[in-house]
């Protein structure tokens, strides 16, 4: 299965509230160059707007930084806001013309050439999958995007995308963490085991919610990080990636310290039976 992206991707959603200058956030960035996170996850919406903004002030403080990164995007999220006040209503826009708009306006604002991936960020009701084909022609054409993908998108959804474009769709970021992981049975980490696809995992660490899990969750959270040397949340992260759909989990933390404890998750050994006592205690029910 390959992959242009990192096993872990740095998600850059709470770049505002991270309170950090433009030159702390490059370093940042170096930090976790060196432990082997290369992909940046953002989108239009993050931050009202201003999120791909403030990280592209980062790294126009260090241009060497653009040649070393891969950069995924998302579009198609209307909402309201000052910054998009002929917004009148929260909705979805995928038409052809919205997203090499958001696309060419994420990388003004990023001052980058090229996106890595640009992803539908959410099912659209009124997704016109030819129009949305055209959309990632003219971007790859041009140079503007190296490939595409979506999120929170269903199997079936997926597969009319996919059905109209000539390359593949990349990944489908969805939500899966040990607190919500209906992913597994639904069919959407079939799909992509299916295809091939290796999907990323946003809130992979429940939106930091594991400390409020329940009692039995943080039980075997505990009792299993004493057998593995393993903190909760590496842990979780070692859960996701046991899984054979390659799952890519896209933390969020803008402390490196924390970055370096989840990235040594990738070398936590989670047996089969470790899989399933988490999932079973995730669950509160025994395995079916």
């Amino acid at each position: 299965m390959n992959t242009p992206f990192s096993r872990l991707i740095l998600g850059i959603w709470r770049i505002g509230n991270w309170q950090k200058s433009a030159a702390e956030v490059a370093d940042l960035v170096e930090a976790c160059l060196d432990e082997g996170i290369d992909t940046f996850d953002l989108a239009d919406i993050y931050h009202g707007y201003h999120c791909e903004a403030l990280f592209g002030a980062a790294l126009k403080r260090r241009p060497s930084l653009y040649a070393r990164i891969r950069l995924i995007s998302k579009c198609g999220i209307a909402l309201k806001a000052e910054a998009r006040p002929a917004h009148r209503v929260k909705h979805y826009n995928t038409s052809a013309a919205h997203i090499v708009a958001s696309a060419e306006r994420s990388l003004a604002d990023l001052g980058a050439e090229q996106l890595e991936c640009l992803l539908i960020h959410r099912p659209d009701p009124l997704l016109d999958a030819d129009e949305v084909a055209e959309a990632f022609n003219c971007l790859q054409q041009s140079g503007k995007v190296a490939s595409f993908g979506v999120s929170n998108f269903t199997p079936a959804q997926f597969d009319l995308l996919q059905s109209r474009l000539d390359q593949p769709l990349r990944t489908n970021q969805i939500e899966i963490s040990l607190r919500q992981s209906a992913a597994l049975t639904d069919g959407t980490l079939d799909h992509c085991q299916q295809h091939r696809i290796a999907p990323q995992s946003w809130s992979p660490l429940a939106g930091g919610g594991l400390a409020a899990a329940s009692e039995v969750l943080t039980a075997t959270l505990a009792r299993l990080g004493e057998q593995l040397n393993a903190t909760p949340e590496q842990l979780a992260i070692a859960w996701l990636l046991r899984h054979p759909a390659r799952i890519h989990p896209v933390i969020g933390s803008g402390k490196i310290e924390r970055i370096r404890q989840l990235v040594a998750a990738q070398s936590i050994a989670l047996d089969r039976q470790h899989w399933f006592e988490l999932w079973e205690a995730a669950r509160g029910v025994p395995v079916p």
